[in-house]
């Protein structure tokens, strides 16, 4: 059974930088595609970024050039770095599978950019 947890959300300032992590467990070997998502409030859930087990990654326009998704194998953890945070940011981000998988998406991590 997979699961996925992530961790390290929080509240910045515009312009500031967080650092997502996604810890995976179990059996975890067929997996090919990690993608973070985000849900804001009052939004549907969207794809923020992917990476596949080789290294390839795919990104929103809306978060290119600031964001980056990164994976360590040995740690079983896919990170997400964001840097320039803007407050159209804020949302509560899930890491799962792509596509994604009913019975990973776990508890999220909030983030919040504002003033």
């Amino acid at each position: 059974q997979v699961q996925l947890a992530e961790s390290g959300g929080g509240l910045v300032h515009p312009g500031a930088s967080l650092r997502l992590s996604c810890a995976a467990s179990g059996e975890i070997f067929s997996i090919s595609v990690i993608g973070w998502y985000r849900q804001a409030p009052g939004k549907q859930r969207e794809l923020v970024a992917t990476v596949t087990n080789e290294g390839l990654t795919n990104y929103a326009d809306s978060v290119k050039g600031r964001f980056a998704i990164t994976e360590d194998s040995a740690k079983n953890t896919v990170y997400l770095q964001m840097n320039d945070l803007k407050p159209e940011d804020t949302a509560d981000y899930y890491c799962n599978t792509w596509p994604a998988e009913r019975i990973y998406w776990g508890q999220g991590t909030k983030v919040t950019v504002a003033s």
